[in-house]
């Protein structure tokens, strides 16, 4: 995907000074999509925890590397990457030097926006924002939910920040826990998926690399007919299975399998772990 400068991301980021905090590979993506979105380096702030991974992000993106503290002060906008486990002592740390006409925008899992909204400067808009790991090659999803004090100008700001990594998506904060299990979580059943297949391959006689490439080319393809088409589903699978032929004898095995009932069976206990884990139970 090539990264669209816009006129809402020219909008969201004018004359904002943006932290990412916690700058490891999800940090990085976006700090690199912020900047071929637009933004100016010199408007970016990062913070590592080793000082030889904060000189690498400083050489590589010219942008200024600094202690937490420092970028709680001079940002209008402060990132948190951080670990989830990470970010109770992060905030502990920002507490004092955090004012209430920032934005905070976490993309940490499973942490509510009350969560920071009790930590911080009262009346503070803090944006929780669930992202999966294709950002990374700019084909993420990132969910977004704003928290009690998010105006329209904060969800603005945040999706021009995630928009050059992905597509976003807004939801109401009691549906991330469900957006978790299907798209955080989302690419692991696809490896896990395409593992399986690239396993079935060679019992079948091909070679590992010959299986993998024919796998890895069909889900590409499928994946993008699902979203250019406009078709649902079923309709392309039926496209795709004729009578008495070998996808629907194929089909017939999964369904004899329960993989469709395992399917719901997983993501309800991918949803159920992330409340868990909001709730504080992790």
């Amino acid at each position: 995907m090539t990264a669209q400068h816009t006129p809402d991301a020219d909008t969201a980021q004018e004359k904002q000074k943006v932290a990412v905090l916690g700058t490891g590979k999800i940090g990085e993506a976006l700090l690199s999509g912020m900047i071929r979105a637009g933004w100016a380096p010199g408007d970016l702030l990062v913070t590592a925890r080793r000082p030889e991974r904060a000189e690498e992000l400083r050489s590589r993106y010219g942008v200024e590397a600094v202690g937490n503290a420092e970028a709680a002060k001079a940002a209008d906008t402060l990132i948190l990457a951080a670990k989830p486990q990470d970010m109770g002592a992060l905030l502990d740390e920002l507490a004092a030097h955090v004012p209430a006409d920032r934005l905070v925008i976490s993309a940490a899992a499973g942490i509510p926006t009350s969560f920071f909204e009790e930590r911080l400067a009262d009346g503070i808009a803090v944006v929780r924002v669930m992202p999966n790991t294709p950002v990374l090659v700019d084909e993420g999803m990132s969910v977004i939910s704003g928290g009690r004090h998010a105006t329209e100008t904060h969800l603005a700001r945040t999706e021009a920040i995630f928009k050059p990594v992905g597509k976003t998506l807004r939801v109401p904060e009691k549906q991330q826990d469900a957006a978790t299990a299907l798209s955080g979580s989302g690419p692991a059943y696809f490896y896990y998926l395409v593992e399986a297949m690239t396993d079935a391959g060679i019992l079948l006689g091909l070679p590992r690399a010959q299986a993998h490439d024919l796998i890895v080319q069909s889900a590409i393809g499928a994946a993008v007919m699902l979203r250019d088409s406009g078709e649902h589903p079923v309709k392309l699978r039926e496209a795709v299975t004729s009578p008495a032929g070998t996808t629907i004898n194929a089909i017939r095995e999964l369904e004899n399998h329960g993989v469709r009932a395992a399917l719901l069976a997983a993501l309800e206990a991918a949803r159920d772990r992330s409340r868990e884990l909001a709730s504080g139970n992790g």
